[in-house]
């Protein structure tokens, strides 16, 4: 099958950059070979290398349009060992460079930045903790740009800085929780030509506490202008107000120059106030944010917008992968196997997603791969897009 044709030709393209990480006589299979089963199988509801194995059995007519299989389908000890010695970080830039080769960021478009714990990859017995990784979601593409796995003894601001060299972010708009609240972290995303709202909570006590006194003051001034959403769904109402100061234009009395000056373009503090009615009771919370959008450029309902979207990264990548991918309940452990794995559940899901031919969801695509060779290698396809 010619380069032009072949529906898997982005897979050498992109991760032929990755060491085979066996030596001598024990190479019967190809790694790329070991790798494009992996994510057909993936795509067709595979969710562990015994499952990847049989399908391979099962699928070895098929598959060897892509690849020869001269000595058959590897087994599930051989496909899992090539995962668990894989160097990880090669596996990450191969995928980050895919990426950026299948999704067109537009301007002002919001990456969605957030972690998540493979909690089935603890491993009591061999003292190993699960994994933590750290996503960059484009809520507007719907597509998960990269993703970085947080060391052992250390945490996401550590992972955050070295997912952010990873990715073009030029023009987009950066999300984070609390955690990834860093000014170095802010001034990356300036430097990188982006721009960032990121979640202030009592990780940093005293300008969140200026930050509240600030709101607490200036309510019902001029200075204080705010916008009320309502949302009902599921038996659920929800009034969501949001107000937005500019931090040259107000008077922060409440907040010290120099708290303000050491965060890297900063421009505004939001407030969104939550109020829900559910049959239970009422809630109300607050929460607050610095921004280096500007009040000049967009008004009230962009800030709220953007900050919902943050949460498209919960909604639509964690949740499909614990739900539709069972990530939470998988028992690989050995070596980087769980990390590598983990980044082929992300970029079958990037593939799936891409696909908008079918009304259904996730788990309705992958049955119908598993079934339909046509339908599968329309999926295929859409990684050379």
């Amino acid at each position: 099958m010619s380069t032009s044709s072949n529906p898997l030709s982005w897979l050498p393209l992109h991760f032929s950059t990755v060491d085979d990480p066996r030596t001598g006589n024990r190479k019967v299979h190809q790694l790329l070979e070991i790798i494009g089963l992996t994510i057909i199988a993936v795509i067709s509801g595979a969710d562990n290398f015994i499952a990847i194995e049989q399908f391979g059995n099962a699928k070895l007519d098929f598959l060897r349009q892509f690849f020869s299989f001269k000595n058959g389908i590897p087994s599930h000890d051989t496909i899992g060992r090539c995962f668990s010695l894989m160097e990880s970080r090669q596996v990450e830039s191969a995928f980050a460079s895919w990426v950026k080769q299948v999704s067109e960021l537009t301007e002002g478009e919001v990456i969605a930045i957030d972690g998540k714990t493979v909690r089935g990859s603890h491993d009591k017995h061999r003292d190993k903790s699960a994994i933590h990784m750290v996503s960059a979601w484009a809520a507007g593409n719907g597509l998960c740009l990269g993703q970085l796995k947080v060391a052992n003894k250390s945490n996401e601001i550590v992972a955050i800085p070295k997912l952010l060299d990873l990715l073009d972010l030029k023009g987009c708009i950066v999300t984070i929780d609390a955690m990834g609240t860093q000014k170095e972290i802010a001034r990356k995303i300036i430097k990188g030509k982006a721009d960032y709202v990121l979640a202030l909570k009592a990780n940093h006590p005293e300008l969140h506490e200026e930050v509240v006194q600030s709101f607490q003051h200036l309510a019902g001034s001029d200075q204080y202008p705010m916008i009320e959403e309502w949302n009902k769904d599921h038996g659920r109402i929800e009034s969501r107000r949001c107000c937005v100061l500019d931090v040259e234009a107000a008077d922060f009395d409440w907040i010290l120059p120099q708290d303000l000056a050491a965060w890297t373009g900063l421009s505004s503090i939001i407030m969104i106030e939550s109020q829900r009615w559910l049959p239970k009771g009422a809630s109300l919370e607050r929460r607050y944010y610095l921004s280096s959008l500007s009040l000049k450029k967009n008004n009230q309902a962009d800030f709220n917008r953007i900050i919902r979207q943050h949460w498209s990264v919960e909604n639509s990548l964690h949740w499909s992968l614990d739900v539709t991918f069972g990530e939470d309940q998988s028992r690989v452990r050995t070596g980087q196997a769980d990390h590598n794995l983990s980044i082929m559940r992300r970029l079958v899901l990037n593939l799936i997603k891409k696909d908008k031919s079918l009304k259904v969801g996730i788990q309705s695509k992958r049955m119908r791969a598993a079934w339909d060779n046509a339908y599968l290698l329309k999926i295929l396809r859409l990684g050379n897009l």
